[in-house]
């Protein structure tokens, strides 16, 4: 008999702690593991110290935005996959090789059944790009061990 898989952990990154709260509500319900950060250094500090499937990060935070924690994760060069949400996706000009993201979203009424797909589509799937230097914060990250747990 096979075992089944492990839980997706997910690390959820917004300055809103409304719209946090209700999307690890959601998320839990909905079977993945997942931990808060309030801010984009907050989330890379987290990040380092465990493993995380998928990140989901807001755009526009105080401090390093969502576009620069994705530039650390990605120079990390672990397997974990990035949506980001933001309100101004289009007013922005925001694209999925502008930031680095796997999935863009739009935070708006149809914001929950796109994040539980995406993170759904997201966690069953291998990572489709190589990590590369990406536009976002000049601080190299630190290194950690691959899928410490």
């Amino acid at each position: 008999m096979k075992n089944p898989p492990p839980p997706v952990k997910v690390l959820l990154v917004d300055d809103n702690a409304l719209g946090s709260m209700a999307r690890k509500v959601i998320l839990s319900d909905n079977g993945y593991i997942v931990e808060t950060a309030r801010s984009g250094e907050e989330a890379w500090e987290i990040f380092q110290r465990d493993h995380f499937d998928i990140v989901v990060t807001d755009y526009k935070m105080p401090g390093m935005n969502g576009a620069e924690l994705i530039g650390l994760i990605r120079r990390a060069s672990t397997p974990a996959r990035v949506i980001m949400l933001s309100g101004r996706i289009h007013d922005l000009g925001l694209t999925e090789k502008s930031t680095g993201a796997d999935e863009l979203i739009p935070k708006s009424n149809k914001e929950v059944p796109e994040l539980l797909r995406a993170v759904k589509k997201l966690s069953t799937r291998p990572r489709r790009r190589a990590a590369a230097s990406h536009p976002g914060s000049s601080t190299p990250p630190k290194t950690r061990s691959a899928h410490a747990q």
